[in-house]
């Protein structure tokens, strides 16, 4: 075993192997760029060692600076994480010519599978299914466009290298592939070094299901189940779970074999995962194997009992594997949620700024639930705009799936987030939506449901019932607190009053307090229906956490100018609750309007204008680009939503953007 180990990588995945490192006796050291000088990876490590700018590709992506770091160190192994050089076969080549130790697979494995050119070749000679495609190098676009169509649209273009959705693309058409080629070689090359794509058959309803493997340096070969992470927003994953509610066991065995097979063809000695798409008639398909960590391996370490980082630091220490393949055993459910730092509500554009509040659920088992929050912040942390925006990993475990689902709504409910967008919203109305539920799944599904985007869950009449009651309770509980400070006309307790108007949802819920007893409430709505709640909320807690009719209901709660702001299994409102007299009064109030931006195109997000692609004075067509911005490493094309004449041009390539930034103005 490794006496001192260097993670190269930073936030969660950073402070996920030194926890485990910690466990197991391990000093670590830490590396950060100058926009992670304060980061919680560098303050939980014993060590750290500055390695640069605050751009990957001067820091996190140098080898030179993190062979070097370990040198000074002292340490024995280094950890790549996940993303910047973990896939890399340059990287453990440095590591030993340094006479360092790489946590992870060989670089000839690396080699063979990192490439997705030649890991679909490997696979093929080794006897696992295969997606049709063209897996050479492809010059430029004209030669796209003519491979897309001897293959038949639609089509797939992917990094070679790529990883994390960055350099993919679903080309449709023929002018779709020209602007995918172009678009999926830029982000790779940024994202990877590394500009070669190639094009398959986009498999039409798939579902992407994986196999997490672990391989030792003594010829031995596990798989360890599968996860299904079909639920994804641009090639990226949201939610994933394990086990898979397409599989049965007979797929689940001819899956995993394999993948075993793909391992021990290539000498693979680590953790890593093959993942397939998958058909709904359990039909497979090889797409690549992650010779990684990957971020989603909790749910696989929930479900097995086993720490896959432990695992794969004995692996790199010469150890051989602790568990044949007849001791593996998948036991309950897991799921996880990434938490991302972006907008749901403005197409999921990315956030960036200081967490002013981050007070996740408490994590450990009661009564067979497992919570378990993989992070690299805290509260007070900056999300930069110069990285990956997952800000946490909330993760699950139950017994059964409808379990697992249960817990990870009312976890989420509880997730206190404040200082930037975040994506809560959009991943608790997942957990309420019925085909999710269901488990009928696809990697169309966001779009599928959501094709207009994510505007919020609506409420029924019923849940604005019991919403208005609680912010009626609530601001009866304020008022009371109120009338008892010191310094008022009238000090003293105050009977709540009996007689409500909610205005909630675009709805005004009357109701009547029938009933007041301690923390217990009982109102009566205009519907004859009652409403019993019973919570010990005070004012100035954030959270409502007690019973609505007997079940339980956790709330986000906050004071929003004259209301209540209450957040709740997607459902995000704001409640006025007031006398009748007041709100026939404020009903007579005019509306404010919003400002006209129909003639200007507004940044969405914050970011680095990549390129300005039309003049002043040009006319536009609909859907023609207009400019292109990275955020978070990804490239965002800004078109045209209507014929239009650009009139002036207000930045140029290379200015950074703040939301809401004015880039141009129509006539």
């Amino acid at each position: 075993m490794f006496g001192k180990i260097l993670i190269a990588n930073r936030g969660e995945i950073a402070c996920r192997v030194i926890r485990t490192a910690r466990r197991l006796g391990i000093r670590t050291v830490a590396v950060y760029s100058e926009a992670d000088r304060d980061a919680l990876h560098v303050e939980m490590a014993d060590e750290a060692v500055a390695i640069g700018p605050a751009a990957a590709s001067q820091s996190y992506l140098v080898i030179d600076r993190i062979v070097d770091a370990a040198r000074r160190s002292g340490a024995e192994a280094v950890h790549p994480g996940y993303g910047f050089l973990s896939e890399r076969p340059a990287f453990p080549e440095a590591l030993e010519a340094a006479g360092i130790a790489f946590i992870g697979p060989n670089a000839r494995a690396m080699a063979a599978m990192g490439d997705k050119i030649e890991s679909k070749r490997v696979a093929a000679a080794a006897g696992v299914s295969t997606v049709p495609g063209h897996l050479g190098v492809i010059a430029d676009d004209e030669e796209a466009a003519r491979i897309a169509r001897d293959i038949g649209f639609p089509v797939m273009i992917k990094a070679s290298a790529g990883g994390g959705g960055k350099g993919m693309r679903i080309a449709r058409d023929e002018a779709s592939v020209r602007e995918g080629f172009r678009a999926a070689t830029s982000e790779a090359r940024s994202s990877f070094g590394d500009d070669r794509v190639f094009i398959e058959k986009f498999i039409t309803d798939p579902r992407h299901v994986e196999i997490q493997l672990l391989a030792d340096r003594h010829g031995n070969v596990v798989y360890l189940g599968e996860r299904e992470c079909s639920i994804q927003r641009r090639n990226q994953k949201v939610i994933e779970e394990a086990p898979s509610p397409l599989l049965d066991a007979a797929t689940r065995r001819a899956m995993g074999e394999q993948a075993a097979a793909l391992a021990r063809a290539v000498g693979y000695d680590s953790v890593g995962t093959v993942e397939f798409v998958a058909g709904q008639d359990r039909s497979f398909f090889f797409l690549e194997m992650n010779t990684r960590l990957q971020v989603e391996h909790p749910v696989t370490e929930l479900v097995t009992g086993l720490d896959l980082v432990e695992e794969m630091i004995r692996v790199a220490s010469g150890e051989k594997l602790r568990i044949t393949q007849d001791e593996v055993r998948l036991d309950g459910w897991a799921i996880e949620s990434r938490i991302y730092a972006e907008d749901p509500y403005r197409e999921f554009m990315p956030s960036i700024g200081r967490l002013t509040r981050y007070r996740p659920p408490s994590e450990g088992t009661r009564d067979g639930v497992t919570i378990r929050n993989d992070t690299g912040v805290v509260e007070g942390s900056e999300i930069s705009i110069h990285y990956d925006p997952m800000i946490a990993k909330l993760v699950t475990h139950a017994p059964t799936r409808q379990a697992a689902i249960d817990a990870m709504a009312d976890a989420l409910d509880a997730f206190q987030l404040e200082g930037i967008r975040h994506n809560v919203p959009f991943l608790s109305a997942l957990m309420t939506h019925p085909r999710w539920q269901s488990g009928a799944l696809s990697t169309a599904f966001i779009a599928d449901e959501f094709p207009g985007g994510f505007t919020g869950v609506v409420p029924n009449l019923e849940t604005l019932e019991r919403l208005a009651a609680i912010a009626a309770s609530m601001e009866a509980a304020a008022s009371a607190r109120l009338a008892t400070l010191p310094g008022r006309l009238r000090p003293g307790a105050v009977k709540p009053r009996r007689d409500w108007i909610v205005r909630i949802g675009g709805a005004d819920i009357a109701l009547t307090l029938g009933d007041k007893d301690g923390s217990n409430w009982t109102f009566t709505t205009e519907t004859g229906r009652d409403v019993f709640l019973s919570a010990s909320w005070t004012p100035g807690d954030r959270l409502w956490s007690g019973c609505v009719n007997g079940r339980p209901a956790t709330l986000q709660v906050a004071r929003n100018g004259g209301g209540w702001r209450l957040v709740h299994r997607g459902v995000d409102v704001v409640a006025r609750a007031m006398s009748p007299r007041v709100a026939a009064l404020d009903a007579l109030m005019p509306e404010k309007r919003l400002a006209d931006t129909s003639k200007t195109l507004l940044c969405p997000m914050p970011g680095l204008v990549m390129a300005i692609t039309v003049a002043e004075g040009q006319a536009v067509k609909a859907g023609e680009t207009l400019a292109i911005v990275e955020a978070m490493k990804m490239e965002n094309v800004l078109r045209a939503e209507r014929d239009l004449v650009v009139e002036t041009i207000k930045v140029k390539p290379g200015d950074s953007l703040a939301v809401d930034a004015e880039i141009m103005r129509f006539v």
